[in-house]
């Protein structure tokens, strides 16, 4: 598998990335292998595979810049127990480590341009590798792939089991990302934007109550730099123009489940759960907090 993901990327002419730590961390995920999943899914209607086997769910999130894929991902990395990989936090991490891609990701993330293949599959390599040596099994996987060379290197060396496309007006998802803010100090992410726009011509009205932060962030809230309203429309047409044929990539192949978001946290989390027919026993995961 390794061999063929080098060739691979070589006929892809990918020349800026140091190919065996992609080939070793990667090589680990076996084609092959068949799923475990939750006993709740065991009647799931989704296209995701179900005979019993020995890794856990490999699932790949898609949707817009704002939309909430982290959001979502991350909760249900907490429900079925597999790790919540996130090439936007990826990026992060490495532009706040001041390591040899900070000034390039840096110019790149504040022009809104999607960060190139080399550079993410660069940091997902080395988070893999990560994963590998804590003994991680299964993922869910939150901004890659985003174009067809993505998806196509992914598909070389592992199985999607499942991917689940978040999808939300963008006339929401621009006061959704202007609504962002991150607490300078503990890191939380929050959204100040209050929607609140009534259906009319057909198409359902949509709440999304804002997501505030506790006393104690209140005054610590900063803005990312990249969410100006510039900014975010340049994501989003950069996201349309080359990550949206990703879409019709895993519809091709019977792997794609599209969601729309009926409205914020409390009212999509059911019905995402509903969909992916699995069970919140607690209910902790469905509160906006």
């Amino acid at each position: 598998m390794a061999v063929a993901l080098n060739r691979l990327m070589r006929s892809a002419a990918v020349a800026a990335v140091a190919y065996s730590p992609v080939s070793r961390s990667l090589s680990t995920l076996e084609k092959k292998t068949d799923v475990i999943f939750p006993a709740s899914l065991a009647h799931m209607g989704s296209p995701a595979r179900r005979d019993p086997g020995s890794r856990n769910v490999q699932w790949v999130f898609l949707g817009c810049p704002g939309v909430g894929k982290g959001t979502y991902a991350s909760r249900l990395s907490q429900l079925i127990g597999v790790p919540h990989i996130a090439t936007g936090d990826l990026v992060r991490e490495e532009l706040a480590s001041s390591g040899p891609l900070a000034k390039e990701l840096n110019e790149i993330v504040n022009q809104g341009k999607l960060v190139s293949d080399e550079i993410i599959i660069s940091l997902l390599s080395k988070r893999l590798e990560n994963a590998e040596a804590k003994g991680e099994s299964g993922f869910i996987l939150d901004g890659f792939p985003r174009t067809i060379r993505q998806a196509e290197i992914l598909e070389e060396v592992t199985d999607i089991d499942l991917v689940i496309n978040l999808k939300l007006r963008e006339d929401i998802l621009l006061a959704k990302c202007l609504g962002r803010r991150i607490c300078s100090k503990c890191g939380g992410n929050f959204n100040v934007a209050s929607i609140d726009i009534k259906g009319e011509n057909g198409r359902p009205g949509i709440y999304m109550a804002p997501l505030l932060p506790p006393e104690q962030c209140a005054s610590k809230l900063v803005t990312r730099s990249d969410d100006t309203e510039k900014v975010v429309k340049e994501r989003l047409r950069v996201y349309h123009d080359q990550s949206q044929p990703v879409e019709e990539f895993y519809r091709s192949r019977g792997k794609l489940l599209e969601f729309d978001l009926p409205g914020g946290i409390p009212e999509s989390w059911p019905k995402l759960l509903q969909a992916l027919n699995l069970e919140d026993p607690d209910g902790k995961r469905s509160a906006a907090a």
